[in-house]
């Protein structure tokens, strides 16, 4: 008290701007503190903190049985069935709309995808993505089966009704291409053409220019299907002769393993992509398009 007195009020106005300071700087601490926003993919740490967040919706992609066997606790199921006509086709954009909705989707939910076979998982995220909401998906990274190995809760059986909201397609042309548009572009400077199949579908006939990349060596891991960092993924890409700046195309059978090399391509690796859907299937139906082996 004595040297307040010879300092007079000075230490009070330094004691209340201290507190000032430490006030301003909080939100900022608290701030760094906060998960960041979910992107591409998401851990089976962040999903686990936020099974019951209202605005998370978990589709997995597996079948009905499958699904049955043991899901992530809250999640919904969506077959590629569902999405597709007797020719394999794509069902319209409003039909498609109305399939994602039915799981949950909407225009303000981020959807965590996931699945035991990861080209079905890709297939629906495509969906997502020739409907204008890329951004709002992301993928479980390390699937169900990471989730099975840190021993996190597994439900079983059927899963229950859908909140249903607004879910908004916005039509997005340029992802899913058909034959012609391939066609178009197979010796155009700056466009790769990848086929995602196996060594043995590649050499029964493949298309001109096409390089073969395989989706398996995506992942870090064969058990979990963990993705490589993205460094490793464009190096991937790299190596399948993609260079900074290229569009990327992919196809294999139908279309499936070309939507996993899809996401990978542009959410991992930052590519422009588009998807053959109907792929070496559809190829061979049309008239003088040409195969080589």
């Amino acid at each position: 008290m004595k040297d307040m007195k010879i300092l007079g009020g000075k230490p009070r106005r330094l004691f209340f701007l201290l507190m000032t300071l430490i006030t301003l700087h909080v939100p900022h601490v608290a701030a760094r503190n906060q998960s960041p926003a979910p992107g591409a993919l998401v851990t089976t740490t962040w999903l686990a903190g936020h099974l019951a967040d209202p605005g998370v919706v978990i589709i997995s992609s597996d079948e009905p049985t499958t699904f049955a066997a043991g899901h992530i606790p809250g999640a919904r199921a969506i077959s590629h069935m569902q999405t597709i006509d007797a020719d394999h086709r794509l069902l319209p954009p409003a039909q498609l709309a109305a399939v994602l909705a039915d799981a949950g989707a909407t225009d303000d939910t981020r959807i965590v995808l996931y699945g035991s076979e990861p080209m079905a998982t890709g297939w629906i995220y495509m969906l997502f993505a020739t409907l204008g909401h890329a951004n709002n998906v992301s993928w479980l990274d390390g699937n169900l089966a990471l989730w099975r190995q840190e021993n996190r809760q597994v439900a079983t059986g059927a899963a229950a009704p859908a909140r249903r909201g607004t879910f908004t397609p916005v039509t997005v042309t340029d992802i899913a291409v058909n034959a012609p548009w391939v066609k178009q572009r197979l010796d155009t400077p700056g466009v790769k053409v990848l086929d995602v199949r196996t060594t043995r579908e590649w050499d029964q006939g493949r298309l001109p220019g096409a390089t073969l990349i395989l989706w398996q060596d995506l992942f870090a891991s064969p058990d979990t299907r963990t993705f490589k960092s993205p460094a490793e993924i464009r190096a991937l890409f790299a190596k399948a002769g993609v260079k900074s700046g290229d569009q990327v195309v992919t196809y294999c059978a139908v279309g499936m393993r070309a939507s996993l090399m899809y996401f990978a391509a542009t959410r991992l690796a930052g590519y422009n992509g588009r998807v053959y859907v109907g792929s070496m299937s559809d190829w061979r139906q049309q008239s003088g398009y040409p195969i080589v082996r």
